[in-house]
């Protein structure tokens, strides 16, 4: 045989390998002629690149053949390069399929298609559609095929606009008609949610086959668009296309997407006489249906039925029982799969940690977490996202960032995990500092992400972070998240913007429960409490339904303006809309009758609990402090800890403030002691406070000098600010200017430092002293807040400043006021000099001046309300000796009971003595 013989025999054969897929061959062919014949061209080149494409395995292959290309001078030759461009991008080797495309002598149509084709595998849709303005550019003429790889790619990328422009060229080409260009549309448009669109393309497009009907209900499916997806199942039907396994699987979604059991009963007796039961992807799309409508009967049945090396239906079996939170069930089927040797995939183990998650099995979720670890599936995204959302709701915020820190890619998911976390802790520095590391690793938040970073925001009233992320809000597209914009209400809202709030509010089109609480609750916690329940009341009028979050935010702004009347009109409200089961609604009326001065509604309530945590005993015991019952508060600590609540830092606020109320110096100090000690609490400042408080009330001034010296903490302006106020009622000069050196250096604008000071000096007869502090405040434009009290009759709340001639019944006040004085002066009665005025400057005053206004307050009740009525009044700052001595004779002589709070706690006066015991 000839040399040209022999060459034309070995290229037949070649030919006949790769049309037999014989890649083995095919290589070891083309390795002879290149050993017998010498040259190798394109066409075996080709045959080559064909086999390895035939075959994975032979991928290492595809460079050696590229380079021998190359030597060889074939680099750019169409028939190598545009194989070679379609082997590179299927391995995502993106750059180099460009290098090769650019590199090609000539490109035609198939060259074009297969870089086009690559992009969109890779999801790289604005590339693609760069490339296919350089295409036109260049005044190729597209292809039907070129116009569907580009708009794939788009579909993939979720690029509509660039999608439409592809769309009007499509029509000036006449490949509309096109139905494989027609489907790429309708996936385009469904993909990108404009569900017109992609019913306008079906109508127009002249024939339909299969895959348009099958893209059309899937993407309705996916969409939650279930009544339309089985409205296209019956046109298709109409047209005598026959369901093949896509379509079948698509419908149970469809049904599974609006929980239509009865269809999706009707579609699995259809599958069942059509035979196609057993196919894979209908087995996991059948047990979904059954799943998502809550039959998990059924569900069983089919799962023991089918497939069981399928790792899909072990995973929906999981999740079917984690639907009821039956975790005994959800962790049998876990074992059970372990037992069978079917490994967990991605998706398995973020089933069965959701269900420990909404458990509370936080302990066998670290037992999952461990197995993830050791099958190497830890660093999945998936599954790191759902172990970062488990230990954060449980507060295990450090070993939840651990997690996110370790993954190599961290995406939207993850860092969007972890900014919740923080925030549903308080944790709002650090949920701010995660959503700027986030977006410094280019990462763009999603609207969970940004209506969490504004959250964080609000609850640290940081109103500059607050509106850049609203800005951003509007860059990122979403404008319209009804999340975002609850969470921008809340931050404004609490930020105290009360116009900007409003204005917010008013533009939500679509408002919801969580829109209304928003602004409720950040009024609330704002301080303008008064806004807060103007709102709520709005809200009962606009007919949105109350729920716990609407109920706690009013009974708590109720009970910060002391409205006790309003507030038992809410809790009239809760017991009718049936929240008085509600823990936290209970905790909140605790805290309100405690508050308003009644300390027996308060009682009363938490003893009809029937389900109490930490929160009632904290606030129960609070209660009992600030009402001066601090031997009731400390046996309810003891209840406390014998119903195996654990004491946190808020209990032993209320623990120590009760020792200080009653004079309990040594139990405080034990108490204080047992903080760290016994149950591993770093005391705070508040807790320094308490204890100087302890010592400073019971005259231990230099003790409590001593303890401030030796805290391990540098003292802050409240712990100073309380022991100048023991040295100012023990008349301790010495200590009580060091305090005061201190305090003025932490607060210099603070005005109760300068009074506290000055009113020492005045005790102690220091005018000079106290004189040169007046100066110092004046100096320094400091204005002292000046003592206010407050009475409420015939629902109007009436204000008293000392020596108020203003009240329009003031006269009437000073005369029952002048009368009282001389009743309760027959029994014993002294009022007490003033001592903050010199005799001198007590000579130039009129008498009228110098009364306190809570003494007008309670004169002014006395005159209007009826006997049955307790009178409450409450004074913005402490009440003095002879106003408290004062009340107790009061309540004497006019047989009335007298509650007055005070900025430290509640007195109650009745029948001549004081809840107190004399000691506050």
């Amino acid at each position: 045989m000839t040399r040209r013989g022999a060459a034309v025999s070995l290229h037949r054969s070649l030919a006949g390998f790769v049309s037999h897929e014989d890649p083995a061959n095919v290589l070891s062919l083309v390795a002879a002629k290149a050993r017998q014949h010498g040259g190798l061209g394109s066409t075996d080149l080709a045959c080559a690149l064909r086999a390895c494409r035939a075959r994975g395995k032979l991928w290492p292959r595809i460079p050696e053949i590229h380079a021998a290309a190359v030597v060889r001078g074939l680099g750019g030759e169409r028939m190598v390069g545009n194989l070679l461009i379609d082997l590179y991008a299927k391995k995502g080797l993106v750059q180099r399929a460009r290098r090769v495309f650019e590199e090609l002598s000539a490109m035609d149509n198939v060259s074009w298609v297969a870089m086009l084709s690559g992009y969109a595998q890779n999801g790289l849709g604005m590339e693609a559609f760069g490339l296919y303005r350089q295409m036109h550019q260049s005044r190729v003429v597209p292809t039907p095929y070129v116009l569907s790889s580009v708009l794939s790619a788009c579909t993939k990328a979720g690029l509509l606009v660039q999608g439409r422009l592809i769309q009007v060229q499509a029509y000036k080409q006449g490949f509309c008609s096109e139905t494989f260009v027609g489907n790429a549309l309708i996936a385009l448009y469904l993909r990108c949610g404009s569900f017109m669109l992609a019913e306008r393309v079906f109508f127009d497009m002249p024939f339909c086959d299969r895959v348009t009907f099958n893209t059309l209900i899937s993407g309705h499916a996916q969409c939650g668009h279930g009544g339309r997806a089985l409205e296209i199942f019956d046109e298709m039907q109409l047209s005598e296309l026959m369901p093949d396994c896509v379509t079948i699987a698509s419908l149970l979604a469809a049904c599974a997407s609006v929980e239509d059991l009865p269809k999706g009963m009707q579609v699995h007796s259809y599958l069942l006489k059509a035979g196609m039961s057993s196919d894979y992807i209908i087995e996991g799309s059948l047990l979904d249906l059954y799943v998502k409508c809550g039959d998990t009967d059924t569900a069983l049945e089919i799962f023991n039925l089918g497939d069981r090396t399928n790792v899909v239906l072990w995973n929906l079996m999981l999740v079917a029982y984690g639907q009821i939170s039956d975790l005994a069930k959800s962790f049998d089927i876990f074992c059970e799969m372990q037992a069978a040797g079917i490994r967990p995939n991605q998706f398995t183990y973020p089933c069965i940690l959701r269900t420990c998650t909404c458990s509370g099995e936080i302990e066998l979720g670290e037992q999952i977490h461990s197995l993830s670890i050791k099958t190497g599936f830890e660093s999945d995204m998936y599954v790191s996202g759902v172990l970062i959302d488990m230990y954060c709701k449980y507060g295990w915020l450090d070993k939840a960032r651990r997690i996110l820190e370790m993954l190599e890619e961290k995406d939207v998911v993850s860092w969007t995990s972890m900014i919740a976390g923080y925030v549903q802790h308080d944790v709002c520095k650090e949920a701010l500092s995660a959503f700027k590391e986030m977006q410094e690793c280019g990462i763009w938040p999603d609207n969970i992400g940004l209506a969490s970073a504004i959250s964080a925001c609000a609850g640290i009233k940081a109103m500059r972070q607050g509106l850049q992320i609203h800005a951003r809000v509007y860059v990122s597209g979403y404008s319209a998240d009804i999340s975002i914009w609850n969470a921008l209400v809340n931050l404004y809202a609490r930020c105290g913007r009360c116009k900007d709030a409003y204005s917010l509010f008013e533009a939500v089109e679509h408002k919801d429960g969580i829109t209304w609480n928003g602004l409720v609750s950040g009024f609330a916690q704002s301080g303008l409490y008064e806004e807060a329940l103007k709102v709520f009341v709005q809200m009962g009028q606009a007919g949105v339904k109350f729920n716990v979050f609407s109920f706690v935010s009013s009974i708590s702004a109720s009970a910060n303006l002391a409205e006790t009347k309003q507030g038992k009109q809410i809790h009239c409200r809760v017991i009718k809309t049936g929240h008085t089961s509600e823990t936290e609604v209970e905790n909140a009326l605790i805290s309100l009758y405690g508050k308003c001065g009644s300390i027996e509604d308060a009682k009363t309530q938490f003893s009809e609990m029937s389900d109490r945590n930490e929160v009632s005993w904290n606030t129960i015991i609070t209660s009992c402090s600030q009402h001066g019952r601090g031997q009731e508060a400390l046996v309810l600590f003891d209840k406390m800890k014998q119903e195996c609540l654990k004491p946190n830092d808020v209990t032993f606020i209320g623990v120590l403030a009760a020792c200080s109320h009653v004079g309990l110096v040594e139990e405080g100090l034990s108490y204080f002691k047992s903080m760290s000690n016994d149950y591993g609490i770093q005391p705070r400042p508040d807790h320094y406070a308490c204890v100087v408080d302890i010592l400073g009330r019971a005259g231990q001034l230099d003790r409590a000098r001593r303890f401030v010296e030796e805290m391990p903490i540098a003292a802050d302006a409240m712990v100073l600010r309380t022991l100048l106020s023991a040295c100012k009622v023990h008349k301790n000069i010495e200590i009580g200017e060091l305090a005061a050196k201190h305090l003025l250096e932490l607060e210099p604008q603070d005005s109760a430092s300068y009074v506290l000071l000055s009113n020492a000096y005045a005790v102690a007869g220091k005018w000079a002293s106290r004189d040169q502090v007046r100066k110092m405040m004046k100096d320094r434009g400091v204005r002292k807040e000046p003592g206010r009290s407050w009475i409420e009759v015939k629902n109007l709340v009436h204000t008293f400043f000392v020596g108020d001639q203003l009240h329009p019944h003031a006269e009437q006040i000073y005369i029952f006021l002048a009368d009282l004085n001389d009743r309760i002066a027959k029994i014993g009665y002294k009022q007490e000099k003033y001592y903050l005025f010199h005799d001198k400057e007590q000579e130039q005053k009129d008498p009228a001046s110098l009364v306190h206004s809570e003494k007008l307050a309670v004169s002014f009740g006395l005159m209007s309300l009826p006997p049955s009525v307790p009178l409450r009044v409450i004074k913005n700052l402490r009440i003095c000796n002879d106003c408290h001595n004062w009340m107790k004779f009061a309540s004497e002589v006019m047989r009335r009971e007298i509650v007055l709070r005070d900025v430290y706690r509640f007195h109650h006066f009745n029948n001549g003595s004081c809840s107190c015991g004399d000691f506050w």
